[in-house]
């Protein structure tokens, strides 16, 4: 899943960004509310996790804003607040769930996943399919003709990344800032190192490859057999 948080406190939002990205997810932050509002009207987002009182726009008014722009992505509203009528009113203003501060990171990531799977159908897609392969953003798994494959969560961001583009090449340039979240080049081999670990997993054993090197573009991921 794609997660966009909108969380002013720089502790907070360190720690819930690296939390998500460990559990396999792509964590966007926005340390304001008016660049927390602009990055979701861009849209792309599978869940919005966005703190009530946030500097220059306050967190109800983005959700609210949402709405009234037709933005029906699912909203889990953080806040100290924690009154019935502090989550009555963020609910009211659009919010899809309300969690008070202090919370438990595992109850975080359980609602986020709940609210993914309650999108309406075609909203989103949560199942991504090449050949044989089959990778489920919202349980974690990626089976091929039904048998698992076990895959840490830096792996599983690069394979939905190339499942997501799948018959298209996907430069190398593209994976450092979705995958890594680099926006410059560290000059190592680290997206070689991941790719070769991931063919391993996926292709090896099987009699048609999925996996391809695209010499000097980058990577594709296509069923050679259609």
């Amino acid at each position: 899943m794609r997660i966009l948080i909108i969380e002013d406190d720089r502790e907070t939002a360190t720690y819930l960004t690296k939390a998500l990205r460990e559990a396999g997810h792509v964590a966007d932050h926005a340390a304001d509310g008016e660049s927390g509002a602009d990055m979701a009207a861009e849209g792309g987002y599978d869940v919005i996790v966005a703190d009530r009182m946030l500097p220059k726009r306050d967190g109800l008014a983005i959700v609210s804003d949402l709405r009234k722009e037709g933005d029906e992505t699912p909203v889990l509203i953080l806040s100290a607040l924690g009154q019935v009528d502090d989550r009555v009113a963020g609910l009211r203003a659009g919010g899809d769930d309300y969690l008070a501060k202090p919370y438990a990171f595992s109850e975080l990531l359980a609602r986020v996943e709940a609210l993914a799977r309650r999108r309406r159908p075609g909203e989103a897609d949560t199942m991504y399919r090449v050949g044989d392969l089959e990778l489920d953003r919202l349980s974690h798994t990626v089976t091929r003709a039904g048998k698992p494959i076990p895959l840490q969560p830096r792996e599983f961001r690069l394979l939905e990344y190339l499942m997501k583009h799948a018959g298209h090449v996907v430069t190398r340039t593209m994976l450092l800032e979705n995958v890594w979240d680099y926006h410059f080049d560290p000059q190592t081999n680290v997206i070689d190192v991941h790719v070769s670990r991931l063919r391993s997993k996926i292709d090896k054993g099987f009699a048609e490859p999925l996996l391809q090197t695209v010499r000097g573009s980058g990577y594709i991921i296509r069923d050679a057999s259609r």
